[in-house]
């Protein structure tokens, strides 16, 4: 069968799934729209984290990243693994503990006050939609290619899709869903990195194959140092960026991943605050499944490519090469008109662009691997995708109609009429997530970089002070928010759109890339919290011995709905 008749029947038995998932386990009340009822089992929960937090930049994204950028492609993989262990450890008992539903919940009631329940919307809502673009951006990149049509039309496609489950399920649905999304996406993403690392180094591990000899003899990375070299590029194995620009963008990708609200919600759908602990657990190894395997795949697909097009005639390439041009995911332009690809780092000689969201995808047709193992990859972008792009949209919906809509404007509202509210919320939430992946504000995984430091720069410093500092209050905390993403969205918004000949490290403050400023806005923002909050008095005594109650391990009994 056709790569296109496999991958029709692996993506559509894989949506029949997710769809009657979702219709099976509609929430009926707001609790198991918000957290699924509470009832989840912990190794569930674990498997659904894994899902949520592995999005189409961890997927599609990230070993692309790694196969251009080499050793500098680490920083990404380092900041999302550290994150959420930072997260699952520092954050998420203290939270599920507390017993709310949402991060805005949180700060509404920790700094006692409407207007910085309101400003922490704010940011959720302008975090998760940077985020939401990417995966809709990768969803509409595996339906461009697979089902040869436009990267437009596949975004609308994926919209239904995630419209349908996240509004009709909820919390609920969303995660029985994401556990089917994550063994479909964890399956899709070994199945062809066993059998490539088998087919180049004779080691069915890819952990192994990585550091292991190829069949021809010689080790893997010092092969693709030289071909690497010989194109131009700097050694795969040597970095570029300078240190503290490695140390930036690694801890503003951890700082943001720990204020990520749509994985902070999964704590609260399991019933005790010991499983919220074990189910963490679970994620951490779910994850590491992926995470360990990407430098693996991208050295592997760096490797394959380079072998595939450097200096070999374009009227000789693969189908997979027309199918992806056909996509405008790679182009080739004759500069020379010799009929050979020169694919070089030098800008004036490079004949070649490829798109880096696509190495992932195009892996096992670059590999010659058989038809269903595309197929296979496609249904898991999608799955990766998607599961994460429903995550956020059920945080946009309940920060609109739980935050703003029951706790800031009309606290009367029925339980119905609040339901619908977040039905109505998704789906306004998934028109406005389908137009920014249309027109995205760059490619996947720079995106989400993006959403993860403006996350570090407004959230982290309001969630860590209000758990670990008594003496933070509401004036400090909304003053620290406000100009930790002011300034981190000013410094990105500068060089990446108002002065893009700027961004280059010439120019940045102190060396720090875009997408690392979240660290150094988040930094700005605990000192302005600490030294408004030291400037105005304490906060109330009541809230005061709530954070005390937080801290204390006794009593973890189970989350109230309120």
């Amino acid at each position: 069968m056709s790569v296109q008749i496999w991958t029709l029947l692996i993506v559509g038995l894989s949506f029949a799934l997710y769809i009657g998932i979702a219709i099976w386990s509609r929430a009926s009340s707001t609790k198991e729209f918000y957290v699924a009822g509470g009832g989840v089992n912990p190794l569930m929960n674990g498997m659904a984290t894994a899902a949520d937090w592995m999005s189409a930049a961890s997927f599609i994204s990230m070993a692309g990243l790694i196969s251009f950028m080499g050793y500098d492609g680490s920083v990404y993989l380092m900041g999302w693994t550290g994150g959420y262990v930072l997260l699952a450890l520092l954050l998420a008992p203290y939270l599920r503990k507390f017993g709310k539903f949402t991060v805005p919940d949180f700060i509404g009631e920790r700094y006692y006050s409407q207007t910085a329940r309101i400003v922490a919307v704010v940011c959720a809502l302008f975090v998760s939609f940077t985020y939401v673009a990417g995966q809709m951006r990768g969803v509409g990149i595996v339906f461009s290619r697979f089902l040869e049509v436009d990267i437009s039309l596949g975004v609308i496609i994926g919209m239904c899709i995630v419209f349908f489950y996240a509004v009709l399920g909820g919390m609920k649905g969303i995660t029985y869903t994401q556990v089917a999304q994550y063994v479909v996406l964890i399956f899709a993403y070994m199945v062809p990195a066993i059998f490539i690392s088998f087919l180049m180094t004779g080691n069915p591990i890819p952990q192994l194959g990585l550091g292991g000899t190829t069949t021809d003899g010689g080790y893997l990375l010092d092969k693709l140092d030289g071909l690497n070299q010989e194109l131009g590029f700097a050694a795969y194995t040597s970095g570029t960026k300078s240190m503290i620009d490695v140390f930036a963008i690694t801890a503003a990708l951890m700082l943001g991943t720990a204020g990520l609200p749509h994985v902070i919600v999964r704590f609260f759908t399991v019933p005790k605050v010991k499983d919220a602990r074990s189910s963490a657990g679970w994620a951490l190894l779910f994850i590491a499944i992926l995470y360990t395997t990407a430098p693996a795949v991208a050295a592997f697909v760096r490797t394959n490519l380079i072998e595939t097009v450097s200096n070999q005639p374009y009227s000789q390439m693969p189908e997979w090469f027309s199918k992806w041009e056909e996509a405008k995911l790679i182009a080739f332009d004759d500069k020379n008109k010799d009929g050979l690809i020169q694919y070089v780092k030098d800008p004036a000689v490079n004949e070649l662009t490829v798109d880096k969201d696509i190495m992932v995808l195009a892996n096992p047709e670059i590999s010659k691997l058989p038809n269903w193992v595309i197929g296979l990859v496609a249904a898991g972008g999608l799955a990766a995708a998607l599961s994460t792009a429903a995550g956020l949209l059920l945080v946009i919906s309940s920060a609109i109609s739980h935050d703003l809509l029951k706790n800031a404007i009309n606290p009367n509202i029925s339980e119905k009429g609040e339901l619908r509210a977040a039905r109505i919320a998704a789906a306004a939430a998934v028109v406005m997530a389908g137009y920014l992946g249309v027109n995205p504000p760059g490619f996947v995984a720079e995106v989400v970089a993006f959403a993860f430091g403006l996350a570090a720069a407004s959230f982290f410093p309001a969630i860590i002070l209000g758990i670990f500092d008594k003496r933070t209050n509401m004036p400090g905390a909304m003053a620290g928010m406000i100009t930790g993403i002011v300034f981190t969205a000013a410094y990105i918004i500068y060089f990446k759109f108002i002065n893009k000949a700027a961004n280059t490290p010439d120019h940045w403050f102190m060396g720090i890339s875009p997408e690392g400023i979240g660290t150094l806005g988040m930094v700005i923002n605990a000192v302005v919290t600490l030294v408004v909050s030291r400037m105005t008095p304490a906060p109330p005594l009541k809230v005061q011995e709530m954070i005390e109650s937080i801290r204390v391990p006794r009593g973890a009994g189970k989350a109230h709905a309120h």
